[in-house]
């Protein structure tokens, strides 16, 4: 049965939402969080793991000290505190895809805590997060369902289990509960995973790519009458991996919240499923707490990162990503608006190094956001799978600066660039495409135009101007758009005058 709906703008205005969020990331570490086993994604089911990966009697686990690292490194960049020492913990629960039966994980002592993030929204406002915790724990491995219609448990005739995943190192970031969005909420829990993200993928700790799971957040929305009420119920939604999920899901829950409460019913604390229109259904009810019986790991000591080491880590960190952003918006001369097209679009990096090639960051900009971003739409690809890169721009440009090449046969140069004939330079040569600057040749084909059209001369000496158009085209045309239509206009006036 469908779930009853209340408008969303009558739901935010009746209600306050508030958003929490567990966010995994997976590591890129070599090897997994306690074992030996590659790191690695795909792969043969069950081929990538050892005795410890699946829990074998006897096995024991030895922490990735790089695992650690990386999580430092999280913490760090995420304005947490790095715990002075803090332990392992066994979270115990039950299913086909934990062989051991517990989870590694951590309980009441994470590595990092108490943080924050600046998160900037679509009109280039910002909105702060705070930040609970960032723990370290294992991944679990992969149930694939068999014989159902949608790749789900309910209908299935049997299920598969793959540990290759079991035991990739992750790190969790817990959110405080995200008040005063209202009715941003959904654009706001986007915007700090889409950060996080970002942060991930510049501190080099993981490939973040969301397609392959290495990112995915647990969504929890809750609703109360005023921001001055007491939090609401709340339900989690699990292993959401899309911008666009995240943004619907929380959008339904508080559709769907506002029209239980506003009926008088009481919401129930449960774990919920996302779908691919942008509903989500229940899953199963939970109490106020589950009760893992976390104790802490036996087989590990306390991890207690030395402080100089803490101290080496931070000062390692690279230019996080919005900085990166305002100082390159700064360097460009760019607006807010052309910035975030830029980020939007994907071109920030290929940006950046067209004009560490050379060009100027304006340039770089014109021709990744219009021309190259058009030649991707038509193949319907990204940009930075066309075949052109960042230095073969900045060669284009350099050409165009030189007087060589104009605006116009620059792009078609582009289009030989793209179509796999070389170079800038090489297809400038193979077609011979570059600017006629030979003064000689230009005051040749200016007289002859000229002398075809003798009554242009006349209008020109008139006053009306604009008829040297005309002759700037003859001459355009017979040097198949080669001649610098500045410097013929100017011969023509100068040959009218005489």
């Amino acid at each position: 049965m469908a779930d009853e709906l209340m408008d969303y703008d009558e739901a935010v205005r009746r209600y306050d939402p508030v958003v929490g969020l567990e966010v995994h990331v997976e590591l890129s570490t070599a090897t997994k969080m306690f074992d030996a086993a590659p790191n690695a994604f795909g792969g043969e089911p069950n081929s990538r793991v050892t005795p410890t990966s699946v829990g074998l009697p006897g096995s024991l686990p030895v922490v990735n000290a790089r695992g650690v690292e990386y999580a430092i490194r999280i913490g760090l960049a995420l304005g947490c505190e790095i715990a002075q020492s803090c332990r392992f913990a066994r979270k115990n629960y039950f299913y086909p895809d934990l062989a051991k039966d517990f989870q590694t994980s951590q309980s009441d002592e994470p590595i990092a805590f108490d943080g924050a993030v600046e998160v900037e929204l679509e009109d280039g406002s910002f909105f702060t997060v705070p930040i609970e915790r960032a723990h370290m724990e294992e991944d679990a491995g992969k149930n694939t369902h068999v014989g159902g219609a949608d790749g789900r448990i309910e209908g299935a005739d049997h299920s598969l289990v793959d540990y290759n995943r079991a035991g990739v190192p992750l790190v969790e970031i817990v959110s405080r509960p995200i008040e005063g969005a209202g009715e941003r909420a959904p654009e706001v829990a986007a915007a700090y995973v889409r950060t996080l993200r970002d942060v991930f993928r510049a501190l080099g700790v993981s490939e973040a790519r969301m397609e392959r799971g290495n990112v995915r957040a647990d969504v929890n929305v809750s609703l109360r009458e005023s921001p001055d009420a007491p939090l609401g119920t709340r339900t989690e939604t699990k292993n959401v991996n899309t911008f666009r999920g995240i943004d619907a899901v929380v959008r339904y829950e508080i559709r769907r919240q506002a029209a239980i409460l506003a009926a008088g019913g009481e919401v129930l604390q449960e774990t919920r499923h996302g779908q691919a229109d942008g509903t989500t259904r229940a899953g199963r009810v939970k109490s106020d707490a589950d009760d893992y019986r976390y104790f802490p790991e036996p087989d590990l000591v306390p991890v207690a990162p030395a402080r100089e080491w803490v101290e080496q880590i931070r000062a390692a960190l690279p230019e996080l990503p919005a900085a990166r952003r305002r100082r390159l918006k700064a360097e460009w001369g760019l607006a807010d608006d052309e910035m975030r097209d830029v980020v939007n679009a994907g071109a920030l990096d290929l940006i950046e190094a067209t004009a560490a090639a050379g060009a100027s960051g304006q340039a770089a900009r014109k021709w990744w956001m219009g021309e190259l971003a058009r030649a991707a739409k038509d193949r319907g690809i990204a940009l930075e799978e066309l075949a052109v890169s960042p230095a073969q721009v900045a060669q284009l440009q350099g050409l165009v600066d030189s007087g060589r090449l104009t605006d116009k046969l620059a792009r078609q140069v582009l289009e030989g660039v793209l179509a796999g004939e070389g170079d800038p330079g090489a297809v400038v040569e193979a077609r011979g495409l570059e600017v006629v600057s030979d003064e000689t040749a230009l005051l040749a084909a200016v007289d002859e135009a000229l002398a075809a059209q003798p009554d242009v001369a006349e209008k020109i000496r008139g006053g009306k101007v604009k008829a040297a158009g005309a002759i700037v085209g003859a001459v355009m045309r017979a040097t198949r758009g080669r001649a610098d239509a500045r410097r013929v206009r100017e011969i023509v006036m100068e040959r009218v005058a005489r």
